[in-house]
Formats: C-alpha cells, structure tokens, sequence
C-alpha cells in the first residue's frame, strides 16, 4: 500500500498534531499536571524522610520524634496511591475524548478523499491505520505526560536532594542521568525508529491483504485457490515476522544499553559514598539507596516507555497523513444553497483527465432538460461512467462547468449536490445493518411506513415480509446475505424514498434472470416518471425507450437521437452496435 504523502511524517509533525487535541481541554490537562505534581513531590517526600527516621535512630533521637518522622513516611506513602488513582481516572476520561477526536477527525478526513485515493488503497489497511492512530494518540499522551513526566521530575528532585547533602554524589548523578538520556535518545532516533517505520508499513501491508482476500472469499473459493492465497499472505506475513524481529531485537539492545548505564549510576554514587564516607551519616546512605531504588523502578520503564513511544509515533503518523493530505475535491470556503429543481442538466464545455493521462473530455457540451431520459451507450474507456462521476462531482472537472439547474456543481457543497441525485448501481452494495436501515439510508428521518411504501414500489415488500425478522433483518457485509435480484430492489426501494430529481441507472438489470428483471424493470418504469433519468446501458435493450440515446467514443458524443432515429441511419456508429448485438442473440 503506497503512503498518500509527499514527504515524510517528522517527530515534529506528530507532537505538533498530538499537541492539537491535548490542549482542547486545557483545563482538564491543567488537573492532570497538578495531580501529577502531587504525585512526584509525595515520592520524592519518602525517601528524604526515610533518611531522617534512619538519621533519628542513628542519633537517639526521641522514640516520639522518630514515631512522627515514620508517620510522615506513611502519609506521603498513602498520598501516592490516593493521587495515583485520582490521576488515572481523570487521564481516563481526558484520554478517551482525545481518542474519540481523532478517530472521528481521520474517519471524516478519509470519507472525503477521493474516488481514486480509495481505489488504490487497502480498505482493511486503512480501517487497522484508523484504529492504531486512535491508540497511539493515548499511548503518546500517557507516555509523554505521566510516564517519562514522572521519572524526569523526580530525577530533579532526588538529584537536586542528594546535590544538597552530598555535592560530589549529586554532580555524579546528574551526569550519568545525562549520559543515560542522551544515549537513550539517539539508540531511539538512530537505531529503534527506523525499524519500527518498517515494521509499521509491513504491519498495514500484511493487514490491509488479509482484509482483501476475506473480502473477495467467494472468489477464492469459486477458483479453489485456498491453498494459494495461503502462500500469498504466507510470503507477506515472512517479510513481516522478518522486519518485526529486527524491530523487537533493537528495542531489547537499547533496554540492555539503558540497564548497563542505570547499573554504573548505582554503583558510582554508592561507590562515592564508601570513599568519601567521611561526614556521611546513615541517613545519608539511607536517602541514598531509598531514591536509587525508588527512582530505578521508574527508569527501569523508561526503556520500554520509549520503545512503545517510537512504534506509537510510527502508528500515529498514518493520521498525520490523513489529516494533511489535501482533499482532491474539496467544497469551497463559501457555498449557495441547492434548492431542488427540475433536474436540467448542462455539461458546458467541459475539459477533463484523469491524472496526467490525455484530456478525455475537451471541449465537451451536452443538455439534458429536466425530466428527459437518456441513455449513454458505447465501448469500454469511452466517457459513459466519467459522465456521471464528473456529474457526481467525485472529481473536479479541468476546465468548463457543469450545471444543475442553473447551479453550477462546483459552487454547491458536495453533500447537497450527490443528495439530489439517486443512483441505482448494477451490483449494489448495502451496509450489513438492518433493511430498514439500508431503505432509509438516502433519507434517514424516513418513517416506518414511508420505508414500507418504498419497498413496496420497489416490488421488495413481499420477499422482506417472508424473512424471519422482515425489516429488521441483517444483510451481511455488503449484503452478500441477499440474492442479486433482492439486492437490486433494495436499492431501488432506496432510490423511490430518496426522492431525488435526478436519477442514474447503471444497467440495474443486466445480472438478474428473465422473471426478476421483469419485475424490477416495472419499478424502474414508475421510478423514473417525473425525473431526469441517464442510463448507463451494456446492452441496448436498456435504452431502446429512452428520449435520446447519447453514443460515445473517446470522450465525444459521436451520435445522439432516439433508438429508432439511430437504428434508422446507414452508416451509424450506433446501428452498428445494434447490428452486432442482434446477430449475438442480445436482441430480441
């Protein structure tokens, strides 16, 4: 799966997006910083009075004094897990909003790329980037905010502490901390970051090809090829266990690095201590080990923090591409209204290519008036689906205007203008939700009846009755739970409740037996009174009762007039087909 950017995704292109949704809430992350200062200050309270009930033992000190000391220990003690809790129930509910965020800002930024952008890319890969921004978001927060915030303020502290009691021990640990964070960050940068880039491409690769072939399973199975797309998947799933084990292997070197460096920070400071003993009380010592130990329990995480922080920033990058990459069509800052009209449709020279191909369209004009029925009828590659997609507006024309009603597309937002045509495809593809819910999708604030009536024009009325949980029933993924011909009346019960001025067949009939399509060609007939209506014809049977038949060929309307007109002339472009299809048995 290609990436959808122009330059690659940067540390500072993630925090600055991460930054984005952290700071929506300020005051809730201005709770979560003050808890979190809590927190640190009553760890780092423990182990300084830890040193002064040993200093009071050590210097016979009153029974009641070193009682009071023992009694601050436990109540700095008992403040960490009260303040630890309330922390972690206020991240929780900040982290979740931050995740919904994200997850609904990518989701909505996908839903508006382009018709191309989800042709060439892996539907299940894009869904696994999805779900892993919305985790790497959390796992980057908690990680950055509490889980290397705690550590780094306490190794102020503690060192700060031990600088004032014992300066020699202090300046030695702040340099082998030093040392520990620098090596840290360049094994991350260096050595853990690019192999956990690969290991993420491979991870969405191995995905999205999983989702694929379950996807087309009825394929597999039509041409036996099990055994095959095991190996296919197998050599993807190799070339992921490959760069995952190389991944993995460098994040344990650099917590192998760390360790070694934590260990020479134990000993130095210690060490420091048995040769400069002099002045040295059991307090001192005792604060010593008590901060080495409480603060080694966090550094010991830092190693696995970063690690998980460097897969988490490659996982987060996919919504850094999603939310910069520009929209290929994209409404403009100020739209008009699409009042509903007649249907008047106006191609008025119109240039277009796909990409950096030759132009398709040039110079291309054509009207349809409202409530006229035409057909489009010529060879594969010609112009007929550019056509409707352009009319669609799923792209954006090169030169020209196309208009509806007098509006030119172009100037209205893209969701009045696609609900204002209906469609009607030749395999449709439903949601696995409830029928009711698939009828009602054009028009969701439908009523019950109104569904029903709609299903009822759409001869799909008696068939839904005769399922179990009629209405209400579930159609599977992409409605694979339904025949073809059931399918097809779904999607026509949808079209009659849309109610839409516009409406466009792509040969809604050519897949189904004799008897199924006689009756969905009767609700076609009554769908498309009052209503501009194209029809995307592979067989010209389909068009032979429309007003005007448009013949194209390389991006031109090389012949246009009724089915008798054109049949009738000696040398057409259309008759031609005609004759070829009848001497095919097409026709009857």
């Amino acid at each position: 799966m290609a990436r959808s950017t122009s330059r690659s995704v940067t540390w500072r292109d993630v925090m600055s997006l991460c930054a984005g949704y952290w700071f929506r809430e300020p005051a809730t992350l201005f709770s979560v910083a003050i808890l979190l200062a809590g927190l640190v200050t009553s760890e780092l309270v423990t182990p300084i009075l830890l040193g002064e009930v040993v200093g009071s033992i050590g210097a016979r000190a009153a029974v009641a004094a070193s009682l009071v000391l023992l009694g601050g220990v436990a109540v700095s003690m008992g403040a960490q897990v009260v303040l630890k809790q309330i922390l972690d129930r206020v991240w929780n509910g900040y982290a979740a909003r931050s995740m919904q965020r994200i997850q609904m800002d990518a989701f909505g930024r996908v839903q508006r790329f382009s018709a191309d952008w989800h042709a060439n890319t892996f539907a299940g890969a894009t869904v696994h980037r999805l779900s892993r921004a919305r985790w790497a978001l959390d796992m980057i927060g908690q990680i950055v905010w509490i889980r290397l915030a705690t550590p780094i303020l306490l190794t102020i502290g503690l060192g700060v502490a031990l600088f004032f009691r014992l300066p020699a021990a202090g300046a030695a640990f702040f340099l082998v901390v030093l040392i520990y964070v620098v090596v840290s960050l360049v094994i991350a940068t260096m050595w853990v970051r690019p192999a956990n880039l690969v290991a993420a491409a491979a991870d969405s690769r191995l995905t999205g090809s999983v989702a694929d072939c379950i996807t087309n399973n009825a394929v597999v199975k039509a041409f036996g090829a099990e055994v095959r797309e095991d190996d296919h998947i197998g050599e993807i799933a190799n070339h992921w266990r490959d760069v995952a084990v190389r991944s993995f292997n460098r994040a344990t070197d650099m917590g192998a690095v760390q360790q070694g460096i934590w260990v020479v920070l134990q000993i130095g400071v210690l060490g420091l201590l048995v040769v400069g003993r002099e002045g040295v009380t059991a307090g001192d010592i005792t604060f010593t080990i008590a901060a080495s130990f409480q603060l080694a329990g966090h550094l010991r995480s830092v190693g696995g923090d970063i690690r998980v922080l460097q897969r988490a920033f490659g996982e987060f990058a996919d919504a850094v591409e999603f939310l910069r990459l520009p929209l290929q069509v994209s409404d403009q800052s100020s739209v008009r209204p699409m009042a509903r009209g007649a249907g008047e449709i106006v191609f008025d020279n119109v240039t277009f290519r796909y990409g950096q191909s030759d132009h398709l369209y040039s110079s291309f004009s054509i009207r349809i008036a409202p409530g006229e029925k035409v057909g489009l009828v010529g060879p594969s590659g010609s112009g007929k689906s550019t056509f409707v997609k352009l009319l669609q507006r799923l792209y954006d024309v090169n030169g020209g205007a196309i208009r509806i009603d007098g509006a030119d597309i172009a100037s209205v937002a893209q969701a009045e203008l696609r609900r204002s045509i209906a469609i009607v495809p030749q395999d449709p593809s439903l949601f696995h939700r409830s029928l009711s819910g698939n009828i009602a999708y054009g028009r969701p604030s439908a009523k019950p009846e109104e569904i029903v009536e709609a299903a009822r024009r759409a001869r799909a009325h008696d068939f839904i009755c005769r399922l179990p949980d009629g209405y209400d029933t579930l159609v599977g993924e992409r409605g694979v739970k339904l025949s073809g011909g059931e399918r097809q009346r779904v999607a026509l019960a949808r079209a009659f409740l849309a109610d839409a001025p516009i409406l466009v067949l792509d040969e809604a009939t050519s897949s189904l037996d004799t008897i199924t399509e006689r009756q969905i060609q009767d609700a076609i007939e009554e769908l498309m009174r009052g209503r501009t209506t194209i029809v995307i014809a592979h067989r010209l049977s389909t068009v032979r009762a429309m007003d005007r038949i448009l013949v194209f060929d390389e991006g031109r309307v090389v012949e246009q007039g009724a089915h008798a007109e054109l049949i009738s002339r000696p040398q057409g472009r259309y008759r031609d087909l005609h004759l070829l299809e009848r001497d095919l048995g097409k026709i009857a």
